[in-house]
């Protein structure tokens, strides 16, 4: 009798002491669940014995990411059902879920055991970060994370976030395309930087060189642009040369701990912090105030997570970490700001930008679907499944304030104390390109 689903069920509403929300179909061809609503499909057996191994995050991760798991139906919607259920459901009810002690979770794991066999788990998907080793956020590691984050293939990439080849918050300000958001963003953060003929800017964490490009071609700037990802330095430059501007513009694979030739008017961090990790912010915050000249200025475009009450209980997403951004953190934006000011720097404006987030990871997800074939051969069904995963749930915690994104405008004083800006702060307001 195929009876899986409705087993699968009554385990999960036991455990979880409600109804569930979605509704579940087993490799066996059971359904069990409310009509309608969309479908968690377990396609084979080995997902359980992952969940059995690696309980919680990881384990339904290394299931999904090999296709082990799947959802039919509106993935955001569900993803919104099962976060409410699972993930959004308190520290209370974390703990009296997780201990073996506890006679609910040892029904539920002697049922998921019966169901998926004595067989140990597969070994994780290829799409897993090698397990790491060494100090924290030392050079060599997180060299070795951006490169498994950002070295997945520029196509991929150029498939995912469309020819503007930017990897950050686009700017909605007037609706529009993503391309047109991206401009727009990239427009923003030179008019916060005051950006003129001839100013020297470092772009940390340059990325594909979108910004180097647009600050060098309609700003006038010379650019030094840093990346730790080879394939990221190779495409700049190719652009770069396209646009005829390897004159002003220059590459580097290099670690911004290890640029020495300031002093630079202006500096653009946008989506690079994040990786840097909370032993090595105030270093971040020192050498970014060190290379910038007496009145140059800083924009820090950074994603943020909500203050925890403990904050040593803070913990990286166990599957982020594992699949997406190994070694990467979040900082609450508070903290962020006064690790800057520490440094010296004086802190002019924040402005929060996490709904444009939202709609951009959305697009972003949009391309993902439209190209999928593409994608899938571009790199493998694993990493594809991965993007989708990771970029449509950070769309909803964006959308739910789970987290956030801000630009942090600072500048390095100048003697007396003068900070160069206007009274009314927020000139840029007016687009310098229309």
């Amino acid at each position: 009798m195929a009876d899986a689903a409705l087993r699968l069920t009554a385990l999960a509403e036991e455990l979880l002491g409600e109804k569930l929300p979605v509704r579940i179909r087993a490799w066996d061809g059971s359904e069990s669940g409310p009509p309608g609503a969309p479908v968690l499909v377990i396609r084979n057996r080995r997902a359980l014995r992952r969940l059995l191994w690696k309980p919680g995050e990881l384990g339904l991760a290394r299931a999904w990411v090999a296709g082990e798991l799947d959802i039919e139906g509106d993935l955001y919607e569900a993803l919104d059902l099962m976060a409410s259920l699972i993930w959004d459901r308190g520290p209370d009810t974390v703990d009296r879920v997780h201990p073996v002690r506890d006679p609910k979770v040892r029904a539920f794991a002697k049922g998921l055991l019966q169901l998926a066999g004595p067989l140990p788990p597969p070994p994780p998907p290829p799409e897993e970060v090698r397990r790491r080793t060494g100090t924290l956020h030392t050079k060599r590691r997180d060299k070795q994370a951006i490169s498994h984050h950002y070295d997945v293939g520029n196509d991929f990439y150029e498939l995912v976030l469309g020819p503007s080849m930017v990897y950050s918050c686009a700017y909605w300000e007037n609706g529009g395309t993503l391309e047109d958001a991206q401009r727009d963003k990239l427009d923003l953060v030179c008019r916060k930087l005051a950006l003129k003929e001839g100013d020297r800017l470092l772009d940390v964490g340059c990325g594909w060189g979108s910004m180097a490009i647009h600050a060098a071609r309609e700003y006038g700037a010379r650019v030094t642009g840093v990346t730790l990802s080879v394939e990221q330095a190779a495409f700049a430059r190719k652009r770069i040369a396209q646009e005829g501007l390897t004159d002003r513009i220059e590459i580097r694979v290099q670690d911004y701990r290890d640029v020495r030739d300031g002093p630079y008017d202006a500096i653009s961090s946008i989506g690079m912090a994040e990786h840097v990790g909370s032993v090595r912010f105030r270093e971040y915050a020192d050498d970014l105030y060190a290379l910038l000249k007496p009145g140059g200025r800083l924009l820090n475009h950074q994603i943020a997570r909500r203050p925890e009450k403990d904050e040593s209980a803070y913990h990286v997403d166990d599957f982020i970490d594992a699949y997406v951004f190994p070694d990467g953190e979040l900082a609450p934006v508070g903290r962020t700001v006064a690790t800057l000011e520490e440094a010296g720097f004086e802190a002019r404006d924040v402005e929060a930008l996490r709904e444009h987030y939202a709609l951009t990871l959305r697009r972003w997800v949009a391309n993902l679907e439209e190209h999928w074939d593409r994608a899938v051969r571009m790199t493998s069904p694993g990493r594809a499944r991965v993007w989708r995963l990771y970029m449509a749930a950070s769309a909803l915690s964006f959308e739910h304030n789970k987290i956030g994104v801000n630009q942090i405008l600072a500048v390095r004083p100048a003697e007396g104390g003068a900070a160069g800006l206007p009274l009314r702060a927020r000139d840029w307001t007016a687009s310098a390109t229309g």
